[in-house]
């Protein structure tokens, strides 16, 4: 049986107290009168049977125990918090928060998201960037997109595509690249937080390619428009930059692509998946998907 916990107005004047040094501001800021604030803290070192405050002469100091409850303490307020505030986003369903990787919020979403804002004009979209997995339990996002070998246990995943990867070039080095052997000529343009020209080059049996030198940036979308502005040769997924290929920016110098081994998911918690506004979001990624299932330019349909 689950012990029974304190009042929480206990736990709060406790909390208020501890953040402020002070029952006075504890107060003022519960709109409560300061002997409230000392009743209840009192009644609650009578429920633990330990002292959480000393009292001085100008405030309040922690004791060892106080120290030790208010960590605790502190984060649960905050998940009531956080769990309070998605609950009531969730039931107006106005607002859409989606955390993604830059590259896929760059070089994908924003060009197309004008499209799920013309048929869906009463859902907000909020979007955040990180690199990390989403803990849907503390923080205050809805779904994300995610680029992972597979999906975390436990969340619902749709799969959007896998990740492949060729040589980008821009202007500047597009006709220096004939062979292969012309990739020891150029720098070559890599992510630092997880190299991706080895998996080309080994695949083409080139690993013990040496580039004249090479240069690395903390994401995909960086490292292409570094290629385009003609610091190197990147390396990346060319449907990702369809619109950078179809207006000449960029180039495919070779045919050859490959798959990294890792694809591009869309996950939320598997109680959300359902929700309208979750629902209508991956609804209208399918029919994206959809829309550009044809090769992108440079890719044959042979070229597996």
């Amino acid at each position: 049986m689950a012990r029974a916990l304190p009042p929480l107005n206990a736990l709060r004047a406790f909390e208020a107290a501890a953040r402020h040094g002070s029952f006075v501001a504890a107060a003022d800021e519960l709109s409560v009168t300061p002997a409230a604030i000392s009743h209840q803290v009192k009644a609650l070192e009578e429920r633990l049977g330990v002292a959480l405050f000393r009292r001085l002469a100008r405030g309040l100091a922690l004791t060892g125990d106080g120290e030790a409850l208010l960590p605790d303490l502190r984060d649960a307020f905050d998940r009531m918090a956080l769990a309070l505030d998605r609950v009531g986003r969730q039931s107006g369903g106005k607002v859409l928060t989606i955390s993604l990787v830059t590259t896929f919020l760059l070089a994908w979403l924003v060009p197309r998201l004008h499209r799920f804002q013309a048929s869906h004009p009463d859902i907000e979209v909020r979007m955040t960037t990180a690199k990390y997995n989403v803990d849907f339990a503390r923080e205050d996002i809805d779904a994300a997109v995610r680029f992972a070998d597979r999906p975390e246990d436990g969340l619902f995943a749709m799969k959007l595509f896998n990740d492949v990867l060729t040589p980008l070039a821009g202007r500047r080095y597009r006709d220096r690249l004939k062979s292969f052997e012309d990739l020891r000529k150029v720098p070559l343009i890599d992510t630092a937080f997880h190299p991706e020209w080895p998996i080309w080059l080994e695949a083409m049996g080139l690993q013990s390619l040496t580039p004249r030198r090479s240069l690395a940036f903390d994401s995909t979308k960086i490292a292409v428009e570094a290629a385009i502005e003609g610091a190197g040769v990147a390396i990346g997924p060319p449907n990702l930059f369809r619109e950078e290929i179809e207006e000449g920016r960029l180039f495919q110098p070779f045919p050859q692509v490959v798959e990294s081994g890792k694809a591009w998911w869309f996950v939320c918690p598997a109680g959300s998946a359902e929700r309208l506004k979750i629902k209508a979001f991956r609804a209208w990624l399918a029919e994206e998907l959809e829309r550009e299932a044809s090769p992108p330019p440079g890719l044959r349909q042979d070229d597996g």
